[in-house]
């Protein structure tokens, strides 16, 4: 399965997204999206799911979402640091009801593993600024392993 992943839109969806996110089996929405038609856009490419970010309102979104891959969980949430990701999420990751968490907020891509789990922001996918890198990512699942791919969406640099 291939999942595109993006956050931090804060209204504003780059054109180049369709074509990177092109044959994705769905789309992980980090927050910070801004309108609905953020969304609207993103499912004509694949079915979404979407959390609330901490500038988003008015959404039909929770805070939080659990999504099952094959045999896989992960949490989408905008907010998470994953040096400090607190009790509650420590303990569900221990209990094995979470293989991963998807996150937003902080502009930056990043991947690593943290007490068993993966930890995936895929950066900053709103309109361009100068000194912001803007990225989505595309999270391969596959039998026995889970592959990050981040990608750049301005063409140069």
């Amino acid at each position: 399965m291939r999942i595109g992943v993006i956050s931090d839109t804060h209204g504003y969806l780059d054109p180049r997204v369709a074509e990177l996110f092109d044959g994705v089996d769905a789309i992980w929405h980090a927050g910070d999206i801004g309108p609905a038609s953020i969304l609207t856009e993103l499912e004509l490419i694949a079915p979404v799911t979407a959390v609330l970010g901490n500038n988003d309102w008015n959404l039909p979104l929770r805070e939080s979402e659990v999504v099952q891959v094959e045999d896989r969980r992960f949490l989408i949430r905008h907010i998470v640091d994953p040096a400090r990701p607190g009790p509650s999420l420590l303990e569900r990751i221990a209990r094995g009801e979470l293989h991963g968490v998807v996150f937003g907020h902080t502009h930056r891509p990043y991947r690593n593993h943290h007490h068993g789990a993966l930890f995936l922001n895929p950066g900053y996918a709103g309109r361009p600024r100068a000194g912001h890198e803007r990225t989505v990512a595309v999270l391969h699942i596959g039998p026995g392993d889970c592959i990050v791919e981040h990608l750049r969406l301005d063409p140069c640099g």
